[in-house]
């Protein structure tokens, strides 16, 4: 058995036991990061839509929502008012929707509008026991909904998850959500976390009456970003009413199989983590 790093928590110092960690998320074959820079540009849903794309492939999907101060997978499965149940052993049981498995701190909260205000090290200790003790099973993917930025929690998760990891980089095409999201390629690029691309969101604007799309913001900047990184620009989602009132309303399935526009675009992002 190898010599332990130091860092298992049951030494008190570098070096001083011999026990080998038990490797976490040992059952997932890949790991999917959807990361952002900066707040409010989909980040959640693209996450949301990822993992019901991937679902209906036929894998097997998780989806970790590690959003602690404002998780939004509840809201978009309908299922805020459901809780999340215990095995014998303690074990957490993720919450089964839409053929994925979903866990969320806003699954686990006595009351789902409250805040949560945690520091780091608390944050840490939190995505350890998701990872470690949520019963995910067999995983082709577990896909994984971070808060904006290069913080805690995902500093903390791609030090923790030892499978196979991507990321994917969500932005909208305006500077100053790009600015953010060229930190995040960095951050990417420092804990040496693959980038699978970068979808740009809220795309320009598809009118219901008809059908057309117009440009609401400045225009290619996820194409600029992607290229100025060496990565993909894997999708251009566009703001379609239908698919955000469905989201809007706890649908985001039907959302996604009432919307040819974002279902096909989803299909190319899920195409990349494959």
């Amino acid at each position: 058995m190898s010599s332990c790093s130091g860092n298992c928590g049951s030494c008190s110092s570098k070096g001083s036991c011999s026990e080998e960690k038990e490797p976490i998320l040992k059952s997932v074959k890949k790991a999917v990061l959807v990361l952002s820079g900066k707040g409010g540009v989909g980040k959640s849903t693209v996450a949301a839509s990822l993992a019901v794309t991937l679902a209906k492939q036929g894998k097997k999907v998780g989806l970790l929502d590690v959003d602690f101060h404002g998780p939004s997978q509840p809201t978009l499965f309908n299922v805020s008012h459901l809780r999340m149940s215990g095995t014998a052993d303690n074990k957490m049981v993720p919450l089964e929707v839409a053929g994925i498995k979903l866990v969320s701190i806003g699954l686990l909260l006595d009351n789902s509008d409250g805040a949560v205000i945690w520091r780091g090290p608390v944050k840490m200790g939190v995505i350890k026991q998701l990872l470690e003790e949520v019963e995910w099973g067999e995983l082709d993917y577990l896909v994984l909904d971070f808060p904006p930025g290069t913080g805690d929690e995902s500093l903390s998760a791609c030090q923790l998850i030892d499978c196979p990891k991507c990321a994917v980089i969500v932005t909208t095409p305006q500077e100053v959500a790009l600015a953010d999201c060229r930190k995040c390629l960095d951050f990417c690029n420092q804990v040496e976390v693959p980038v699978a691309g970068i979808v740009e969101n809220m795309s320009g604007f598809v009118c219901p009456d008809c059908g057309h799309r117009h440009e609401l913001f400045s225009s290619g900047g996820g194409a600029r970003l992607a290229a100025a990184a060496g990565v993909q620009l894997l999708a251009q989602l566009p703001l379609e009413p239908v698919f955000l009132q469905q989201c809007d309303a706890g649908n985001l399935v039907d959302g996604l199989a009432d919307s040819r526009i974002i279902s096909s675009e989803m299909e190319r992002v899920a195409s990349a983590v494959l």
